[in-house]
């Protein structure tokens, strides 16, 4: 009896394919912004960057490779890959395939093995930059210290957006993840210099001052030195020590000659 009741429920139910037609809706389609991929992986010869541009490394930086090399077995010295494509983006300005080119037959590696260091690691420009090179983290911890009044400021101030540079060829503009000075929140890397502890106001005085000194026909201008610009030394508490603030109570004893100063 209850089989036969069972099976009268289930002859009432209505089949999926009728309720699927009770609940149907218009199903609106969007589609997302495009991903320009290639710009990220793909190389495209331009009149700044292609293979018959010729490259070699000065003859300083031929030392430091030899001193570069020196560090790892002769059987493994495409390990110093990395430092090399660094050194020839110092030399050149960016990293171009001719720099890649150059490092690859130095190191007796296959190009593509350079290439596929060269387009995952991001301190590799690939394409020219200008003489500043202004790197914002927007990453969580700076975003949550208002790094958004730090992006503000630099495209204000600069006139361009993120990947652009300006017309004179002086500052690139580029907004990167997390650069590690995450207690020194909101920061920015200017070339090899961190700046941190920014406001809106700070960065715009920094950007002022480093145009002023291109444009000061060598006059004397003052530029923040690299650092927080709030006050701290370093990534101290604000307000002063919390914590470790009595004396050492263990037995521990330091050098006395000197050679740690």
């Amino acid at each position: 009896m209850a089989s036969r009741i069972r099976l009268l429920r289930l002859a009432q139910r209505p089949s999926f394919s009728t309720a699927c037609r009770r609940v149907s809706r218009p199903r609106h389609f969007t589609s997302s912004s495009k991903a320009l991929s290639d710009s990220v992986f793909v190389h495209r010869d331009t009149e700044a960057n292609n293979p018959s541009i010729p490259f070699k490394f000065s003859a300083e930086n031929d030392k430091l490779i030899a001193e570069i090399l020196a560090r790892y077995p002769s059987q493994y010295k495409k390990a110093a890959v990395m430092p090399l494509l660094d050194l020839g983006q110092r030399q050149h300005g960016f990293t171009s395939i001719s720099v890649m080119n150059e490092v690859a037959r130095l190191l007796e590696m296959p190009p593509m093995r350079v290439y596929e260091v060269a387009t995952f690691y991001t301190m590799y420009n690939r394409n020219p930059v200008g003489k500043y090179h202004v790197q914002v983290c927007t990453t969580t911890p700076c975003q949550l210290c208002d790094s958004d009044a730090v992006m503000q400021a630099v495209e204000s101030e600069l006139g361009i957006h993120h990947g652009q540079t300006t017309a004179d060829g002086l500052f690139t503009f580029t907004e990167v993840e997390c650069l590690g000075a995450c207690a020194n929140a909101p920061m920015i890397q200017i070339n090899d210099d961190y700046y941190e502890d920014l406001t809106a106001a700070t960065t715009t005085q920094l950007l002022k001052a480093l145009k002023a000194a291109e444009t000061s026909g060598g006059q004397k201008v003052e530029v923040p030195k690299a650092g927080p610009l709030s006050g701290r030394e370093s990534c101290e508490p604000a307000g002063g020590l919390t914590s470790l603030t009595s004396a050492p109570w263990g037995n521990e004893t330091l050098r006395k000659d000197g050679a740690l100063d």
